[in-house]
Formats: structure tokens, sequence, C-alpha cells
């Protein structure tokens, strides 16, 4: 009796052993895609709606066009290269020809006070903010024809310290610059600061002026027949470059490689997600069952496509696939799989079942 019991324990162990292994390799043995309708719309046990369709060339989404807001048409149209004004700050050299000893008494600059002036001998202060150097040239010498014969005031900004722009994010060199005689673009200002580093965005830039924020695709602005080179930056003005981290496609399920995938400046398609992927694992992947989950937060229906890519034609078609941020792309395992991840997760279980029956 003593060892019919320790079988019928054995035994009644092993059943629930099984019964509970079936019960979770649902859950514990990977992500699966379940039994989805083939076609057509349901409502998932967590209360989303769903929309699937096989992806063909009728259900192919339209590339997405990112249509510029107003704002940056009215940036765009506002900005011009503007003649430098002297600014607060800035330190002029002023020269008169044939008076050494008035050179010599600004040999180190004349600085731009904060009210913006400048401090000369004879004349006093003058008024040098806002002007352009041809404009406050033109002050200095009315002023100085009552006292000189000869006045031919030679003025040059040798250091800019009043118009400056700040930038900061994923660039290379964050910080402040200074906005000197030349005007500074925005692609002028990312140069200037190293250029966006490797997680960097180039095409998601945030431009604040005045407390406004504006934001800036890059690529967008190719769309509209327009570019960086065509916004000049002001006195004060700053830039954010974001991070890739914010366009980011997700992949899961049986890759050669599972990590996120950045969506870079020229787009992704679903065919380089695979790609960056190192493909499809060519033990386990059921390449018949691709998916791409796309979340619609402003709308009630998350998509689900889906497409056989041992079909070699349907390469294109996944070519022509234009991944959004947020995607998710899974890769379903063969049956194979998902029966050996079965037995696996059994195994355990029965080896000890063997040595409580031996006991």
């Amino acid at each position: 009796m003593g060892q019919s019991s320790k079988l019928l324990g054995a035994t009644s162990l092993l059943l629930i052993s099984l019964l509970s292994g079936c019960a979770t390799t649902t859950i514990n043995s990977g992500l699966q895609s379940g039994d989805l309708p083939p076609v057509g719309s349901f409502v998932a046990e967590n209360g989303l709606q769903f929309n699937v369709q096989p992806l063909n060339l009728a259900t192919l989404p339209p590339p997405q066009v990112s249509i510029p807001s107003n704002d940056i048409y009215q940036l765009i149209a506002s900005s011009t290269k503007n003649e430098y004004r002297i600014a607060q700050g800035d330190i002029l050299s002023i020269v008169l020809v044939g008076y050494p000893d008035m050179a010599a008494a600004g040999a180190n600059g004349y600085p731009v006070d904060q009210q913006g002036f400048v401090q000369f001998p004879l004349v006093g202060r003058v008024k040098a903010s806002g002007m352009s150097v041809p404009q406050f040239t033109a002050t200095l010498q009315s002023k100085l024809q009552r006292y000189l014969k000869y006045s031919d005031p030679q003025v040059k900004i040798i250091n800019y310290r009043g118009n400056k722009f700040f930038i900061d994010g994923e660039v290379t060199k964050p910080g402040e610059f200074a906005i000197e005689d030349a005007p500074v673009s925005l692609y002028s200002a990312i140069s200037m600061a190293g250029g966006a580093t490797a997680k960097g965005d180039a095409n998601s830039l945030v431009l604040n002026r005045k407390g406004r924020n504006y934001n800036i695709g890059l690529q967008a602005l190719k769309q509209i027949g327009s570019s960086g080179n065509q916004i000049y930056l002001q006195d004060g003005d700053s830039i954010h470059v974001n991070s890739q981290s914010r366009n980011t496609v997700y992949v899961l399920g049986e890759f050669g490689q599972v990590k996120p995938v950045p969506i870079l400046e020229q787009g992704l398609s679903l065919a380089q997600v695979v790609g960056e992927s190192q493909g499809l694992n060519s033990f386990t992947a059921n390449a018949a069952k691709i998916y791409v989950v796309r979340d619609n937060p402003g709308y009630q229906l998350t998509d689900i496509y889906y497409v056989n890519m041992q079909t070699i034609t349907n390469l294109a078609l996944a070519n022509r696939f234009e991944m959004h941020p947020n995607d998710i792309v899974y890769v379903d395992p063969t049956g194979l799989t998902r029966w050996n991840r079965v037995i696996n997760s059994l195994l355990p279980s029965s080896t000890a079942i063997r040595s409580l029956a031996g006991i």
C-alpha cells in the first residue's frame, strides 16, 4: 500500500503539473497572436476595439505627410537676412585716422553699456544699440565734426556679446552662442553646436522665440519646398533637439534581435525594420505571420496589419509600408516552437515527479 500511495501521489502531482503547465503555457511561454479574425473589427478581452486587415496594395496606408502649421509658414515668411544691429554688451573698435592720441585711448575697444550707449572722447555718450555699423558711424561722424576738422571714424565690432541664442538637447556641444554679423540660420545653429548626436532627431526640433514654441521638422520643411536655411535666429532664441526615442518602432517576437528601431529623418519601412532587427529567427519565426499593431489614440479603433513574408512579392509591399512612431511589429512563433516551449516548461516538473516517485 505504501508504494501504491507513492505512485498515486506522484500521478496526481503529474496531472496537476500537466494541467497547470497547459494553463500557463499560453501566458508564460511567450507572446502569441492568438485567434485573430482574418479581417474585420472585433473587441478584445481588454475592451479595446481592433480592426484587422491583411496587408495588400488596397489596404496599404498612404504615405504620412507632415504638414507644417500656419505658425511655421508665418515664421518662414517673417524670417529675413537683416543687417546686424549693435547690441548691449558688444565691443566696438573706433579709429580716427590722423588722431593717434584718441586711438590709444580706445585700444581695448569701446563697450556698449546696458543703456545702449558708447562713451567716446570729446562727444561723450553716443547712442549705439539698435543701429547698424554704418548708421552708428554716420551719427558719430556728425558729432565729431563740431570738434575735429577731419572726422572720419572707422568703426567695426570686435566682440559680439549682445545677440545670443541657446541650443540644448541631443547636440554635441549644447550651450550659448553669439549671433555675429553674418545671419545664423537653423541649420547653421545646429552646425555651430557640433551637429546632432547619434541619438538626436534633427527632424524634430523645438524653436522657442519670446515664450512661443515652434515644432519644426526639417523633413517637413523640404516637403513644402523650404529648408532650415530659410529660418534665421534672433537674439534670445533657444533650440531644443529632441531624441530619436520620441520616434521609435518596437519589435517583439521571433526576430534575430529584439530592440527598438528609431525612425530617422528619411523615414522607415517595414522591410527596413526587419533588416535592422537582423531578420527573422530562422529556427523559431513563422514568416507567414508578421503583424503591425498601430494604436490611434485619437480614434476608437486600433489597427492590426498582417503580412506573409514567405512570399517574395510581399517584400516589395513591406518596403512600401511606412512605419509610424510607437508602431509595434510582432512575429509569431511556429507551431513546433510553441510545442517545444510547452515541453520545456513541463520537463522540470516531470523530472521532479520522477524523483518523488522514486522515494
